[in-house]
């Protein structure tokens, strides 16, 4: 699933998503269509074909020459419909499990203009883009002078804004999002039902790798687009034992 969002309001985790986990839909957001004329930095275009998926509303949109699939809170929008939309949350190779179809590319849009549409249903849930996330049967032991995700979401508070080592098993990637990679670990340990790590890194790992990273632990951020996270470790590099 921006007009006008900030960079740091594009993502992508935790979607995320490069790598071909099924994963599911990103929850709806309450936004409203927009009637005015687009604004500069708009892609305008022709909808092509509609899909509507349990939340949200996937369109083909003929821009230029090029097709580009966008998914917006559900709603009625008819085929030959225009429609102006700013490109703002990209995820590559996302699977949608509603259509059981996996896109290429697809923009996750919160305000469009130029089509005459229903209003947005409800959201079924809290407005939460992020992929809903499954406790894996892992099991890794602690890096020597590192801490384990159960530790960290125990005492999350003393180990803000601190570099610290964990390892895990990756679970999932998402490449390339804000200039980074975003990279889910666990390692078997959990905290009132937190069991999963979301990290930023320019390092390259893959689903079911054991990796040590190091980085920053990053309390309450907050990138928009229903993206926050509780805890989440910055920056991170590998480690070798």
């Amino acid at each position: 699933m921006k007009i006008a969002i900030s960079t740091v309001s594009i993502l992508t985790i935790l979607l995320a998503m490069s790598c071909r986990q099924k994963e599911t839909e990103p929850q709806a957001q309450n936004t409203e269509p927009q009637s005015t004329a687009p604004a500069a930095g708009m892609i305008t275009g022709v909808v092509e074909e509609v899909l509507q998926a349990t939340s949200y509303t996937y369109l083909k949109v003929k821009a230029d020459d090029r097709d580009i699939w966008i998914a917006i809170t559900k709603r009625e929008i008819e085929i030959g419909a225009p429609i102006s939309f700013a490109a703002e949350l990209e995820m590559k190779d996302f699977e949608s499990k509603d259509l059981q179809r996996t896109f290429d590319s697809v923009y996750f849009v919160s305000q469009i203009s130029g089509a005459e549409t229903a209003a947005p249903a409800p959201p079924e849930a809290p407005h939460r883009m992020k992929p809903l996330l499954e406790k894996q049967d892992i099991s890794v032991e602690s890096v020597e002078g590192g801490i384990t995700i159960g530790q960290l979401f125990s005492d999350r508070d003393s180990y803000a804004d601190k570099t610290v080592l964990i390892k895990g098993q990756v679970t999932k990637v998402n490449r390339a999002i804000m200039g980074k990679n975003w990279v889910h670990v666990q390692d078997g340990t959990s905290t009132d039902g937190k069991f999963d790590l979301t990290i930023t890194t320019q390092e390259n790992v893959n689903v079911g790798d054991v990796v040590t990273f190091e980085g920053k632990i990053v309390l309450n951020k907050d990138f928009g687009a229903g993206y926050t996270y509780d805890v989440l470790m910055e920056n991170a590099s590998l480690k070798t034992e």
